[in-house]
C-alpha cells in the first residue's frame, strides 16, 4: 500500500512515526462515521430541553396559572389517550411547562403530555418524543443491545486517536501547522493544517467525552457499578424497610434487574427497598404530598411501583449534581424508607456522576454546553478533514494507508500508550488485541496489486 505522506524523520524514530501514523490512519477509519454520528445526536442532546420545547411546542408549553388539578386526572387522562399504562412522570419544575407520563402500551413505551392546570392531555409521541430518538440513535440502542457494545469501542479507540493524532502532531521543529493553519481551501496542506490545529486544541475535550460516556456502555458501565458497588466506592447499599408492626421482620430486597432511568446512574440497579404494605396503599396524590414534604418541592421524577402498595421513587436530578436526591416512599404509609444523594455515592460514583453531568452539558450552565458543544463540532471537522485530505491525496485504484513500519520494534511505543487502555477497557483491549495482530499479520502480506492491473 502506498504511503499519504513521507515520513519526517528516519530511522528508529521514524518507524516508530510510521507505527502511530498507520495505527492513526486505521483507527479513523474505523471510528470516525459512529464517531461522527454519535457527536451529531450527542450535540443536539446537549439542548433537548430548549429543542423539545420548540418542536413539540404544543405538546410542551402550557399557559402558566394557579391552578393545578389532581396527580391522579394526569395519569388517567394519559391513561386513556395512550391506551397504555403509566409507569413514571415527570413534575415539571416551571409553570408553563406540561406533565410528561411514561406510558407502556402494546405497541411499546410512549410518552404522554397533560396540561397540569386543566388536566386536558395534549398528545402522545413515541418514547420521549423527537430527543427520545435522538438520545437511543446517540447510544446505539435503536440498534439492539449487541450495537451498544459499539459505543464502548469506539469510545476507547477515539482515545487512541487522540493519542497518536498528539504524537503526529508534535512540532519536531516545525513551524506551521501547529497552532496556525497555513494555505488555502484548495491546497491539501490547508486540509492537513486545520485537521492537525483542530485536533491539538480540542483533544482533550474529545477525551473528556469518550471516557465520561462510558458508563452508559453495555458491559463497562455495569461492570464499573458492579465492581465499585462491592468495593464500597460506589452506589450506597440498598437499605431494608422495617416491618409495620413491632416484631415483623424485614423482607431482602429483591436483586436489581436492568437499569432503571429516571435516577441517577450509580442508582439505576439499586433496588427500590420492600415496602411490608400488603392491605392499604395511598394515592398517588397523596405520594406526591408526602415527596414534596420531604423537600422535593421543585421539578421531579416519580416512579410508579409495580406492584400494589409497593415502594415509589422520586428522584431529582438538577442540573448541579451536588443536589440529586432520590427518595423512596413506603406505598403503604408514605413513610421515607430512604434518602439518598450525592452525599452517600461513594468516590468512584461521585467522579461518574459529575462526569455525566459535564458530559451532558448540565454542571455549569451555558458554559458547559458550548464547550461540549465545541468537542462535537471539531468531531466533525476532524472527520471532514481527514476525508479531504485523503482524497486529495490519495493514488488511483489504492487505499493509501501509511506502510507499515519495517520492524516489529517499532510498535513498543505504541503499545505504551494502548495497553492502559486495554487494561482499563477489556473490550477495548479484546479489539485492540486483535488490530495489532491483523496489523503484524498484513506486514508480511506483499503489497497489493492495483485494481484493473
Amino acid at each position: 500500500m502506498a504511503t499519504i505522506e513521507p515520513t519526517p524523520a528516519t530511522g528508529a524514530a521514524g518507524e516508530v512515526y510510521r507505527a502511530f501514523w498507520r495505527w492513526h490512519f486505521y483507527a479513523g477509519l474505523l471510528v470516525l462515521p459512529v464517531l461522527m454520528l454519535l457527536a451529531l445526536t450527542g450535540g443536539l442532546y446537549l439542548f433537548k430541553d430548549e429543542l423539545t420545547a420548540i418542536i413539540h411546542r404544543p405538546l410542551v408549553v402550557v399557559a402558566d396559572g394557579p391552578a393545578t388539578t389532581p396527580v391522579a386526572t394526569w395519569i388517567a387522562n394519559a391513561e386513556l389517550t395512550s391506551g397504555g399504562k403509566v409507569r413514571r412522570l415527570v413534575v415539571p419544575a416551571r409553570g408553563d411547562r406540561s406533565v410528561q407520563l411514561e406510558v407502556d402500551t402494546d405497541e411499546g413505551p410512549r410518552t404522554a403530555y397533560v396540561d397540569p392546570h386543566t388536566g386536558q392531555a395534549l398528545g402522545v409521541t413515541a418514547h420521549g418524543g423527537l430527543m427520545g430518538l435522538v438520545k437511543r440513535l446517540h447510544s446505539l440502542d435503536i440498534a439492539g443491545p449487541i450495537a451498544n457494545l459499539l459505543v464502548e469501542v469506539v469510545a476507547g479507540w477515539t482515545i487512541v486517536l487522540v493519542a497518536t493524532g498528539v504524537f503526529l502532531w508534535w512540532p519536531r521543529g516545525q513551524g506551521g501547522g501547529v497552532v496556525t493553519v497555513r494555505s488555502r481551501p484548495a491546497r491539501r496542506l490547508f486540509w492537513r493544517d486545520l485537521h492537525a490545529v483542530t485536533g491539538a486544541f480540542a483533544g482533550l475535550v474529545i477525551v473528556f467525552l469518550a471516557a465520561t460516556g462510558m458508563p452508559w456502555s453495555a458491559f463497562w458501565g455495569k461492570e464499573v457499578r458492579q465492581i465499585t458497588t462491592q468495593a464500597g466506592w460506589g452506589r450506597p447499599k440498598p437499605p431494608v424497610a422495617e416491618g409495620h408492626h413491632a416484631g415483623a421482620p424485614a423482607p431482602s430486597a429483591p436483586a436489581p434487574s436492568a437499569p432503571a432511568e429516571g435516577v441517577p446512574w450509580a442508582l439505576q440497579t439499586h433496588a427500590a427497598p420492600v415496602s411490608m404494605a400488603h392491605h392499604a396503599s395511598l394515592d398517588v396524590d397523596t405520594i406526591v404530598a408526602k415527596a414534596r414534604a420531604a423537600g422535593l418541592t421543585r421539578g421531579f421524577t416519580l416512579t410508579l411501583p409495580k406492584g400494589h402498595g409497593g415502594t415509589w421513587t422520586a428522584a431529582y436530578m438538577p442540573d448541579k449534581v451536588e443536589a440529586t436526591r432520590a427518595v423512596y416512599l413506603d406505598g403503604g404509609d408514605g413513610r421515607v424508607l430512604a434518602d439518598l444523594g450525592y452525599r452517600d455515592f461513594g468516590p468512584a460514583a461521585k467522579v461518574i456522576e459529575w462526569g455525566i453531568a459535564v458530559h451532558q452539558g448540565q454542571e455549569f450552565g451555558l458554559a458547559n454546553k458550548l464547550v461540549m458543544l465545541a468537542g462535537c463540532i471539531a468531531v466533525w471537522l476532524l472527520g471532514v478533514s481527514a476525508v479531504v485530505m485523503w482524497w486529495k491525496r490519495r493514488p488511483k485504484d489504492r487505499l493509501a494507508a501509511p506502510v507499515p513500519p519495517a520492524r516489529p520494534g517499532a510498535y513498543l511505543g505504541l503499545l505504551a500508550v494502548v495497553l492502559p487502555l486495554a487494561v482499563l477497557y477489556p473490550l477495548v483491549g479484546a479489539t485492540l488485541a486483535a488490530a495489532l495482530i491483523l496489523d503484524l499479520v498484513l506486514r508480511r502480506l506483499p503489497p497489493a496489486p492495483r485494481l484493473g492491473a
